[in-house]
Order: C-alpha cells, then structure tokens, then sequence
C-alpha cells in the first residue's frame, strides 16, 4: 500500500497563524497510523502567493489534496478519509 503524505506548511505566514500548533502531527501519525503516513515539515507550500487570503493560513497538503485552515483534527480527520478510500 501506497503511503499517505502529509506535508505541513512552516513558511512564515503559516507558521504564524497556526501551524507550530500542526507540529505536534509529528508525535500524533506515527502513533496513529504507524508506518501507513509519512508527516513531514516543509519551508512552504507557495500557497499564500495563489490565494492571498492570510485567512486561509495555515496549509497542510495531504497527498494533492490542500488543507486550508488546517487544524489537527482537519488534517487527521483527511487521512481517515484517505485511508478508508484505500481499503
């Protein structure tokens, strides 16, 4: 089975409005989800230069699908979702 990515946005914008609360996704998945989700940290997404709507910070993208105002019950709750399509 293919792996679930999970990338976090840490760029400035979403770092501010929210997504150092998302780095705790790094302890969550594993446990979780073991071995079937990849989380990581990235500089950015580049998504604040398509839709400039600060609002809409932070972004997590979980495989192509974009996450905006990413939560971790949001982000969790889409992996879920892509788990249960995989099955």
């Amino acid at each position: 089975m293919e792996k679930i990515s999970v990338k976090v946005c840490l760029g400035t914008t979403c770092f501010v409005m929210g997504s150092a609360n998302l780095q705790e996704l790094i302890k969550i998945i594993p446990k979780k989800y073991g071995d079937r989700v990849e989380v990581s940290g990235v500089p950015c997404l580049g998504l604040c230069s398509t839709d400039w709507e600060f609002s809409k910070a932070p972004y997590v993208k979980v495989n192509n699908d974009i996450i905006k105002e990413a939560t971790v019950e949001k982000v969790l709750s889409a992996v879920d979702s892509k788990l249960a399509a995989k099955k």
